[in-house]
């Protein structure tokens, strides 16, 4: 231990830049600080720093053995702190985005169910289709689903989604059902959030530009739409699967059918997640499953 309490100070005074600046951080004398230091050179039998009146500098040797020793403190304050958020529970305020009909139907209850556990935790949820820049706008967390795009942003698996093209069985009494992706050009296609549908042709990712009498930003709508016989409309299981089952739509497409897009639970990277975030993604791991009773939830 006496070895770690003079690691401990070589790295702080080369954070700080200052005997009396580390000494302040490790809650000691600047002479004790000085005294470690020192030890460990001698332990060592090398010098670490350059020392004069108004700067410290590193030796060559100070610098390699700063650089490798700047992670085991690192990680001994993670450590530290991953083992006190077991302790703590959630608290402050959580801010959540998410698109607005899957967020409504089946994140906000998860949420609620969440904070009746958490009475410390306050949320703000926002219920948009318009893909949230969650830095800039002070998110913690978005819940985003199909193809993610790249970015710096931490991305946990929630469960799976598929989408499907899907038409009313009066529909396709005026036009036959298509069995090519270049058969939709003869086709009444109803135009949700965008206007090219995604496949999947042999392996590889396709995207059909469409065109048709309607077009909406609102997913209930669109299912509306196709339920009224008004064309085809691509949508998402949790739409579409009782009226596949009931008969009341009918999937075409189906071997072009794009994979698993999945559904995503997206936050900042940090080196340490505060208790609020962690605990409530894993809650939605663990609980996602209870409200898409016919998908199922991610691997751990």
């Amino acid at each position: 231990m006496q070895r770690w309490d003079r690691v401990e100070a070589f790295v702080e005074v080369v954070r700080q830049g200052a005997f009396n600046a580390a000494a302040e951080r490790l809650r000691v004398s600047s002479s004790h600080v000085s005294r470690l230091v020192g030890q460990l050179e001698q332990q060592l039998d090398t010098p670490l720093l350059y020392r004069t009146t108004r700067r410290l500098r590193l030796t060559e040797a100070g610098r390699v053995y700063y650089q490798y020793c700047r992670h085991l403190v690192e990680g001994l304050q993670e450590a530290e702190a991953a083992v006190k958020d077991l302790q703590d529970r959630p608290s402050g305020l959580l801010g959540l985005t998410c698109a607005t009909t899957f967020g409504e139907r089946f994140i906000a209850p998860l949420v609620h169910d969440f904070m009746a556990c958490h009475p410390r935790l306050r949320v703000r949820m926002h219920f948009t289709n318009r893909r949230v820049d969650i830095i800039d706008e002070g998110f913690d967390i978005a819940i985003r689903l199909g193809h993610l795009e790249d970015s710096s942003l931490i991305a946990r698996r929630l469960c799976e989604r598929r989408e499907y093209v899907v038409g009313a069985p009066a529909y396709f009494t005026r036009i036959a059902q298509p069995h090519s992706l270049s058969e939709l050009s003869r086709h009444r296609c109803l135009i949700g959030s965008r206007d090219h549908w995604r496949f999947d042709m042999d392996g590889v990712r396709r995207e059909v530009r469409v065109d048709g009498p309607w077009e909406g930003n609102s997913g209930p709508a669109l299912l509306d739409a196709a339920l009224k016989g008004l064309g085809l409309a691509q949508l998402p299981d949790y739409y579409v699967e009782p009226y596949l089952q009931s008969g009341e739509l009918i999937s075409v497409l189906d071997a072009y059918r794009h994979g698993d897009t999945a559904v995503w639970a997206v936050y900042p990277h940090h080196r340490h997640l505060s208790p609020k975030v962690r605990q409530f993604v894993d809650y939605l791991v663990a609980h996602i499953g209870e409200v898409l009773p016919s998908r199922s939830p991610a691997a751990p």
